[in-house]
């Protein structure tokens, strides 16, 4: 009699410069840094846009937290997309920016503001057919005083 094997999908993350750790908490965005100007940047890089260089590039860990640097609030998307919520870009702390949502808070302009210090998490977002995870990165705003 042949024995049914289970097979536990894998977790992965939704892109590529998001490295997933041993628990959600450990998660992190990876980075490239240009070793001939400094300039950091989210993700693999093959060219510099600065200095115009091929390379070298280290890769780095990327800063957990940022400010906005510009928003929207997005009020029509695809039919599974729940709408309003807000769409940002985030400068990094220490360099880099990241295009992201901006959640936990009500999307509405009243509660935004360019320079609005954030955090990233991570969380599954959806799961495939086979079982496999995807796990998505998100920023919330920072609470005073933290």
């Amino acid at each position: 009699m042949a024995e049914a094997t289970a097979t536990q999908g894998e977790i992965r993350p939704l892109v590529p410069h998001l490295t997933l750790g041993e628990t959600r908490d450990q998660d992190y965005l990876n980075g490239s840094v240009c070793k001939k100007c400094g300039t950091k940047y989210v993700g693999p890089r093959l060219f510099c846009g600065v200095c115009s260089s091929d390379g070298p590039f280290e890769t780095v860990r990327l800063a957990d937290t940022g400010s906005v640097y510009v928003w929207t609030i997005i009020h029509q998307a695809t039919p599974y997309v729940q709408v309003p919520y807000i769409a940002a870009v985030v400068d990094l702390d220490g360099g880099g920016s990241v295009n992201t949502n901006i959640v936990g808070i009500e999307p509405k302009p009243e509660n935004m503001r360019f320079g609005m210090r954030v955090k990233m998490f991570t969380e599954k977002v959806s799961e495939d057919k086979e079982g496999n995870s995807y796990i998505a990165y998100r920023f919330k705003p920072i609470e005073e005083g933290q």
